[in-house]
Formats: structure tokens, C-alpha cells, sequence
């Protein structure tokens, strides 16, 4: 990486080491007695400007110009280890002529194009001190094409003395008197950013690059002769400039041809070398920090299943605190058979749930256990965490072991509401959510229209207690359980509703989970008729692991607006289609879809030999609208951000920033919303994306 001073040069020499020591005053302090040198020190700071490595010269070849040069080349020598290079433009003097004109306008395009490709992410900076006013010119719009650091200029006095008008190399060596630097004022007239029109890649024209358009490259001690090539890069910029509103559309068009899903709006505005760079640079480890920065929405993530154990601990102890000292003596003699264990019997979560006090018996495991009988008995119990569905004995329950102590455990405690709604907030503004769904079944927390009005209200406190600029959205989803028998079925349903009249911005749908298996959408869909009746969305638990047909239940029995996973779609060719035409969106979570049905994923060696995950041949090749979730991220400690990236994992490194922007639009698109809340909300997160693209430019 090396920055780079780009000058012209005529009559006057010394423009370039006043250019120089501007950028350099450590290295060249000239303008120590400057009256305004604190200024001048923060200009440059504030442009955040480094110091050259080489400077660039392009010039004539007249008489006036070689005195100039042998000053110039004098200085530079005793400034070592700065690198002079310089370029003339062959049978140029005056710059009198049209074709001399055009020849020193073409070595300036063509060295400024090399000069970023030589910088290799190092700056570039423009100086239009020195030579013509054509050379200036030319520069400038060079600046505007190719970008640049800083345009840089430097002002005299009018009526410089002759002194030192026509001080030698030793006087620019060291600082100037105050009475003469006064005369000079460097000043940065702007900074550029490459033009888009160098990077068009379609109708025959390809991206502009400094091999096409070479210059001689200077020997040491030499200066190179640049002369007329064959073909021009002045004229071909004029050519683009002309036809660049053709270029764009065309540009625009062939992206949209290629695509099955429309990203958000304004990244089509961006620089074209900037779309390139989100399509073809593809997800991996090193873009966590900027899938954290993306705003983004989780449709599903279980209550139960989200905190982490430092989160469950923390809500452990506000339980633990409103206990009275009976009751915490009681739920300690309870306890204490399993904490002199390190290995806990199978149904210890049974053994917890007695007594009616199973939140007290949940917050002394918390508090009380070690950390090792934690992680020992929470997961490494069912480890290895691999299509725990099909090769664990217990099969789903190993799944869900890691939540045994949170979720129905710690809510059924009033104290334990507020903790958990803060817990949850704060990790929701810790992944960078811009909007979540959260869902949970409340009628197991006791009564479950007074549960969610309380925890409705412990989220509105904390939501209130953020900043404006990081609040987010946050809806709930009322689970109906496949297990429970059809009163209570319906009784949750009738709670759903209910809990819609009551909260209608903050209850959004109606979900069914649970083992397929145990209760098919068929036998159960009279029952939903009054959340049909209710315009309640609906969101339905199929296909995760189970075959096609469970999820065309779903769809033409409950009417899903959305599934949860939906993994098996692919083997219903017409079910696929139809999911599409009706904009039907699945909900994946590779995490716990790994965990819980089993797919490849090389992080994994016990994965070796297992399917792959179908995500790429549902969102491309059927170009089905889907988006990633966390589904459980305590169970699964994940976050959505490593969704992502096990996503990417786990289909071979092929998914790009394009597509993660894409799947995450789906997210807000098929949030449960009113139209006019969720267009407000897609163009409010639009916005934001695109200032944040445009940053990072």
C-alpha cells in the first residue's frame, strides 16, 4: 500500500514541495511559522491525509519545464527516501496546440488510473498547482473519474518577492520564514469518488483498467516519454459520459434479469463497482461485525428458547430475591439430591416441575449449580447435537434439553417477566434487530391473557428507556401446541383472539408447533375457523424433517401465510411453484434445522454423509421467498448474524452479501404487519442500509 502526490508541473517548481510539506510535516516542516499552521494541521487531519510515499509528476517537454525539472529532481534528493516519478509528454512545449493539449490531458487520465491501481488501497491525492490552467483543468476532472483523497491546491500572494520567487532547492528543505510562509496557503478544494461509469461491465464494455491504458514506466534517475497510443482513454470516458444513461439502464436491467428476488430499493442506486463487490464477495467468518451492523428481522424466535445462561442466571436471581426464606429452604432441600450430582438423571426436568414450584426449583439449578453440571446436563448430555430427531433416543426432547431451566420454567414467576423482557431486549439490540417476532405459548405460563398483558407491558418500559435511534419492533405469536388435546386447542385459539383485541399492535398471529406426527392440520383446522374469522396471520411449524405433504396441509388446511422451515417443499415440484405465486415465505434456521433433522455442514465432521442443506435450491432455483431466523438461539447459542454465516457454511461458501440482503429484506417484507406499518418500516431500514453501504465506500 503506498499513497501517492499526483502533480503537473510548469514554470514553477516549488508548488510541488509546498504541496508536499501540507502532507508531510513531520517530514517537511515548512509551514512551522505558517500563522495559521494549527488550522492547516487540522485541515489535514480532519481529511485524514497520510503522507507520501511517491510523488507523480506530468509535464511538457519545453526549456521552461526542464529548469523546473532539475530543481524539482535536486530537492527530491535531498528529501530521500521520497520516490520522484516522472512522465512527459513527448513534443509538447506551450500546451499552444489542440493535440497538445489532448496528449498531456491523456498522460494525466492514464497516470492517475495507475496511480490507484500502484497505491493498492493507499491514497491518492490530486495537486491542481502547477503548469497551465489547462493542466489544472484536466486534472481536476481526472479527480472527478477516477476519485482521489483530496483535490489539493496552493494559493501565493499576489507580488511574491523575487527572493523567493527564485529561492533554490536548499530553501524548501526546512521552514520557511514566517514573513514567507505567510504568502502561501495550501487548501483541500474536495475529495472525489471513482466514477460509476468506470466500472460498467455489459454491452461489449468492461470495467476500466490501468493495463488497457499503460504508461512507460519510469528507470531511476530517468524521466519516461509518454506519446500517442493507439487508443484513447480521454475519449473513451467522453464516450461513456454520453451514453451513461443508456449504460445504467442496461446495467440495471441485467441485474434484474438474473434475479428471483428484488433487494432493497436503493442498493440498485449504488456505484456499480459496489454492486459487483456485494455479488460476488461471499459470506464468511470476517463479515460477522458487518452482518451485526445490518439492520435485520427474526420472524422466528421461540421466548422459551432465547436467553443464554448468563440471561437465565440474571432472571434466576430476581426470582431467587422475591422468594421468602421458607420458600428458598424449601426449593434448596428439593434441589439438593440432583447439585451433589455432576450427571443428572434423564428426568430431572420432571423432578424440577413438582411440587408446584418448579420456577423456584429452576432458579436454585441456576444459581446453584456449577458451571460444569450446567453445560454437562444442559448440552453435553445430548451431544453430539446432530439430527438429535432421528439418532438420539429421546429424539426431539434432546433438542429442547438445553431450555429445560428457561422459558415455562422461570415465567410462571411474576418477578421473572421483567428480567426477561429486558434480557431479551438487550440482546435483541446486541444482534443489531431492527424487528422480531417473538412466540411462545402463554397458556403455559399460568393464565395466559394475563401473562402477555404483563409481559407486553415489561417491554414497553424497556423499549421506553432507549435511545429513539435503537428501539426496536417487538410483536408476539401465540403458539397452539400439536401435543395438547382439542380443548385446549381451542381455548388457545380463543386466547389468541382475545389477546388481539386487548394488544393489536403487539399481538401479530397464530402459530402450531410441535411434533408433526401427533396432530394434523386437517384434523384440527375447524378449530381455527374463529382465527380465520379473526383475519389473524398464520404462521404453521411443517416440514422439518417431515415429508411435503405435512406442509401442503399447512397451506391448504390453515391457510398458512408462513411456515416454519419447510425443508421437504423441494419434493412437491407443485407445492414449490405454488408456494412462490402466492408469496408464501419460509422461515429457516439452519442451527437448529442441523441440530434437529441433521444436514451437512463441514464445521461438523459428525455431519459427513448427511443431506444438504436445500436453502440454495429453494431460493435460487425455485426462487422461493424465504429468510433466516434463529428459531431458539439459547438452545442453539447462536445469534442471527451466525445464522447467517452457517448458512453460508452450509451451502459450500455460496451465498454472498447480495443474497444475505436480499434474504433479509424477506424478513421485513413478510413481517405480520398492517401494509402501511411495514412500507414505512422496509423504507425506513432501506434508508439506513443505503447510508451505511455508502459509508463504506
Amino acid at each position: 500500500m503506498k499513497n501517492i502526490l499526483l502533480c503537473t508541473l510548469g514554470a514553477s517548481w516549488a508548488v510541488i514541495p509546498e504541496a508536499y510539506a501540507f502532507l508531510a510535516p513531520e517530514q517537511l516542516p515548512l509551514y512551522r511559522h505558517h500563522p495559521e499552521q494549527a488550522a492547516l494541521l487540522t485541515s489535514k487531519s480532519e481529511a485524514k491525509l497520510n503522507p507520501p510515499d511517491e510523488i507523480w509528476v506530468c509535464t511538457t517537454q519545453g526549456d521552461q519545464t526542464q529548469k523546473s525539472l532539475k530543481q524539482l529532481t535536486a530537492w527530491a534528493e535531498s528529501l530521500s527516501p521520497i520516490r520522484l516519478r516522472v512522465w512527459q509528454a513527448k513534443y509538447t512545449n506551450q500546451l499552444a496546440s489542440q493535440s497538445e493539449c489532448e496528449l498531456i490531458k491523456e498522460l494525466i487520465f492514464r497516470a492517475c488510473l495507475t496511480a490507484h491501481q500502484y497505491a493498492e488501497g493507499g491514497q491518492v491525492v490530486l495537486s491542481l498547482a502547477g503548469g497551465r490552467k489547462t493542466m489544472s483543468a484536466d486534472m481536476q476532472r481526472a479527480g472527478s473519474l477516477f476519485g482521489c483523497q483530496a483535490l489539493l491546491h496552493v494559493i501565493s500572494a499576489d507580488g511574491l518577492p523575487n527572493e523567493f520567487r527564485e529561492a533554490g532547492p536548499d530553501v524548501f528543505t526546512q521552514p520557511l520564514p514566517a514573513a514567507w510562509a505567510a504568502l502561501l496557503t495550501p487548501l483541500i478544494a474536495g475529495q472525489t469518488h471513482r466514477s460509476d461509469l468506470l466500472d460498467i461491465n455489459l454491452d461489449g464494455l468492461a470495467p476500466i483498467v490501468s493495463p488497457e491504458y499503460p504508461l512507460p514506466w519510469p528507470k531511476a534517475g530517468e524521466i519516461a516519454e509518454f506519446t500517442h497510443a493507439s487508443n484513447s482513454l480521454s475519449q473513451e470516458l467522453t464516450k461513456r459520459e454520453r451514453d451513461s444513461s443508456r449504460l445504467f439502464g442496461n446495467y440495471l436491467e441485467s441485474i434484474g434479469s438474473h434475479e428471483s428476488h428484488e433487494n432493497w430499493r436503493s442498493l440498485y442506486r449504488l456505484p456499480p463497482r459496489r454492486i459487483n463487490d456485494l455479488r460476488t464477495t461471499m459470506l464468511g467468518p470476517l463479515h460477522r461485525d458487518w452482518l451485526i451492523n445490518v439492520p435485520k428481522a427474526d420472524l422466528h424466535r421461540h421466548l422459551g428458547g432465547c436467553l443464554n445462561l448468563a440471561a437465565q442466571r440474571t432472571v434466576a436471581a430476581a426470582i431467587w430475591e422475591n422468594l421468602t426464606s421458607r420458600e428458598r429452604e424449601q426449593a434448596l432441600t428439593h434441589c439438593q439430591s440432583l447439585l451433589q450430582k455432576d450427571q443428572w438423571p434423564w428426568n430431572w426436568p420432571e423432578y424440577l416441575a413438582s411440587h408446584h414450584a418448579r420456577s423456584h426449583h429452576a432458579a436454585v439449578m441456576l444459581l446453584h449449580a456449577t458451571d460444569q453440571q450446567l453445560r454437562q446436563n444442559l448440552w453435553q448430555a445430548t451431544e453430539p447435537r446432530i439430527a438429535l430427531k432421528d439418532r438420539h433416543p429421546q429424539g426431539f426432547s434432546a433438542y429442547e434439553r438445553p431450555g429445560e431451566l428457561s422459558g415455562s420454567a422461570l415465567l410462571t414467576h411474576p418477578a421473572a417477566i421483567k428480567p426477561y423482557a429486558q434480557a431479551i431486549i438487550e440482546q435483541v439490540v446486541a444482534e443489531g434487530l431492527a424487528y422480531i417476532e417473538l412466540r411462545g405459548s402463554p397458556q403455559k405460563y399460568g393464565n395466559g391473557l394475563n401473562f402477555l398483558q404483563c409481559f407486553h407491558q415489561a417491554v414497553t418500559e424497556v423499549l421506553t428507556s432507549l435511545p429513539n435511534s435503537d428501539k426496536p419492533q417487538i410483536r408476539f405469536i401465540i403458539i397452539v401446541d400439536r401435543r395438547a388435546g382439542k380443548d385446549d386447542l381451542q381455548n388457545t385459539i380463543s386466547m389468541a383472539i382475545q389477546a388481539k383485541q386487548h394488544m393489536p399492535e403487539f399481538i401479530v398471529g397464530l402459530d402450531m408447533a410441535g411434533d408433526e406426527t401427533r396432530c394434523q392440520p386437517d384434523q384440527v383446522a375447524s378449530l381455527f375457523t374463529p382465527a380465520f374469522e379473526a383475519c389473524l396471520p398464520i404462521t404453521i411449524h411443517a416440514g422439518e424433517g417431515e415429508a411435503a405433504d405435512s406442509i401442503w396441509k399447512a397451506a391448504y388446511h390453515l391457510h398458512a401465510d408462513r411456515i416454519g422451515h419447510g425443508l421437504t417443499i423441494n419434493d412437491n415440484p407443485n407445492l414449490a411453484q405454488r408456494f412462490r405465486d402466492r408469496n408464501i415465505c419460509l422461515e429457516l434456521c439452519p442451527s437448529s434445522n442441523r441440530e434437529v433433522v441433521g444436514f451437512y455442514d463441514p464445521k461438523y465432521p459428525k455431519t459427513k454423509g448427511l443431506p444438504n442443506y436445500p436453502l440454495l435450491p429453494l431460493w435460487r432455483d425455485k426462487g422461493l421467498p424465504l429468510t433466516l431466523c434463529t428459531d431458539n438461539p439459547g438452545i442453539s447459542t447462536t445469534t442471527l448474524a451466525d445464522e447467517y454465516l452457517t448458512a453460508a457454511r452450509m451451502t459450500n461458501g455460496e451465498i454472498s452479501q447480495w443474497d444475505a440482503l436480499a434474504m433479509i429484506k424477506q424478513g421485513f417484507v413478510h413481517a405480520f404487519l398492517p401494509a402501511q406499518d411495514k412500507e414505512r418500516l422496509l423504507k425506513n431500514i432501506d434508508a439506513k442500509l443505503y447510508c451505511q453501504l455508502l459509508e463504506a465506500l
